[in-house]
């Protein structure tokens, strides 16, 4: 499958996350994003070096940078179960803004077309690393790494395009 790219309209499909109250929810992506300005970034994985000291931190950082120029929403997707990504959101108490997403099967990931298969490494399929912006379902921005590389999907690089 192609990877998504800019014009195309974000697909849809179910991803998990904790709620403000602590209680595991499920929604449709369409959901969550329909009518609004959005980030969707991924991650090959929760607790990893790069994404974990350098990526999601970023977009906390620039959360508010970000939404000053109308982002709505900050979205963090990654091929892990709704528990580990809880674990994980809670590393970053100074987090407000990122809502941390799961994709436990890695089916979301499979529909942008960005899966990454790490299985020599014992990870199995997961994402490639990759920053989205969309409007309104439609994607403006499309900022997909090759590999394991971090160079073109920070949230810097998004604060350029807007």
């Amino acid at each position: 499958m192609a990877p998504i790219a800019v014009g195309d309209s974000l697909p849809d499909g179910i991803v998990a996350y904790f709620d403000e109250n602590d209680q595991l929810q499920q929604a449709s992506v369409h959901s969550l994003v329909a009518g609004k300005k959005v980030v969707l970034f991924g991650v090959p994985g929760a607790f990893t070096p790069t994404c974990s000291t350098k990526h999601v931190p970023g977009f906390i950082e620039k959360s508010g940078d970000l939404k000053a120029k109308g982002v709505n929403d900050i979205l963090l997707i990654s091929v892990n179960d709704p528990f580990v990504m809880k674990a994980w959101s809670k590393t970053y108490p100074e987090n407000k803004d990122v809502k941390f997403l799961a994709d436990g099967s890695a089916a979301y990931t499979h529909a942008l077309g960005l899966e990454l298969d790490l299985s020599e490494k014992g990870l199995g399929i997961r994402s490639k690393r990759f920053a989205l912006l969309v409007d309104n379902l439609k994607v403006v921005v499309a900022n997909i790494e090759a590999g394991g590389e971090f160079t073109v999907s920070s949230a810097e690089d998004i604060l350029k395009a807007l």
